[in-house]
């Protein structure tokens, strides 16, 4: 309204110039303006009274660089639309809403390219008289279910160095097969393949359908990623060790479940080959920060292989980790080693296998070492 109340104080101006110097000329602009000013004021006023600006999003949660639509609506009050803006820092420019409409819907594509939690800035929609003399903006009603955005970090794909295939395998190097599964879970129909030791043999001696023990897998003995996010050169270094973390955390759950210790916690979150929690993980992991590291106590208790996902470059694994005399020790950071050789890539790191299961003696070959003949004096 600002420039409304400028040309009112003008036209006042020039009417007490007028009354003044007796110049009967200038009371025609002066009414001519004063009139504008108000008639403009008062159009604007009345057709943004009971105006509505909503803004509905199409999901809470978001991985990076995916789209998600957000849908702006707005409704008209008492008289329809006079010509107006829609102004959203999501729009590289203002919207243009054309006049005499009741209502006006708007959508728009978003991708974010970094994780975390967004805050969106209200939209606003600007209502002017076709002279441009006066401007309102009606502001968006504020909402916790439309303002706020989860970006979730992006699963990537696990290749190996000389590209291909997933590299889960190394992950799973030095895992007892026979001695992880020590509990009976139930029974289940016989697969091809099964040994005949987990048969169901009661089922076949009554002659119903053939039938297996089934086992589950001990957690001790499950892969467990480690995530470490202090000590990053750069704000994408800790992305992309987050990146690694999830990417390799979803591959190794659904190819027969394993562990994932973040910072905070002071046991590892389990997952198994249905995902359940992964939903709860993947929201942590988008908002991991760099000033907290991993409780590293309860590492040394785990027979399995163990990833150790650095935000920063490092050449060693901590001496909780390992490297470890039984499962694979794999350490995980953004970018390449120069001097190492790189087993796998996921997410923008690096992938090297620092530790695992002896190699066994060869047939005829001893395992302890020899010992020293002694020449009698």
């Amino acid at each position: 309204m600002r420039r409304a109340l400028a040309i009112g104080l003008l036209a006042l101006a020039i009417g007490l110039a007028a009354a003044l110097f007796d110049a009967e000329p200038l009371w025609v602009p002066a009414v001519t303006l004063l009139v504008l000013a108000g008639a403009a004021a008062t159009w604007v006023a009345l057709a943004s009274s009971g105006v509505q600006v909503q803004r509905t999003l199409a999901a809470r949660r978001v991985m990076e660089d995916e789209p998600v639509s957000i849908v702006l609506t707005i409704r008209a009050g008492r008289i329809a639309l006079p010509p107006a803006r829609l102004v959203d820092p999501l729009l590289p420019d203002a919207a243009p809403v054309r006049a005499g409409r009741r209502g006006a819907r708007i959508r728009i594509e978003a991708r974010f390219s970094r994780r975390g939690r967004r805050r969106l800035a209200l939209p606003r929609l600007l209502i002017c008289d076709p002279l441009g003399l006066a401007t309102r903006a009606v502001v968006a009603v504020p909402s916790p279910a439309s303002d706020e955005l989860l970006v979730l970090p992006r699963i990537e794909p696990i290749t190996r160095a000389g590209g291909g295939a997933e590299a889960t395998r190394i992950a799973r190097r030095g895992r007892p097969a026979m001695g992880a599964e020590v509990e009976i879970d139930g029974i289940r129909p016989l697969r091809d393949g099964t040994p005949a030791s987990r048969i169901f043999w009661p089922a076949v001696a009554r002659g119903a359908d053939p039938q297996e023990r089934y086992l589950a897998v001990g957690n001790e003995s499950q892969p467990l990623v480690v995530l470490d996010p202090r000590g990053a050169a750069t704000e994408d270094q800790l992305d992309a060790a987050v990146r690694a973390t999830a990417s390799l955390a979803r591959a190794l759950a659904t190819s027969g479940g394993c562990g994932v210790l973040l910072p905070g916690d002071r046991r590892p979150t389990e997952l198994s080959e249905r995902l359940a929690g992964w939903a709860a993980l993947h929201a942590r992991l988008a908002l991991i920060g760099p000033l907290h590291g991993p409780a590293l106590a309860c590492v040394g208790q785990r027979s399995g292989p163990i990833i150790f996902v650095s935000a920063r470059m490092r050449t060693r694994l901590p001496p909780a980790v390992g490297p470890g005399q039984g499962a694979a020790r794999v350490l995980v950071v953004p970018g390449r080693l120069a001097s190492m050789h790189a087993a796998f890539a996921v997410g923008g790191c690096s992938g090297y296998v620092l530790g695992g299961r002896r190699s066994r003696a060869r047939p005829g070959e001893s395992s302890r070492p020899a010992a020293r003949r002694r020449t009698p004096t």
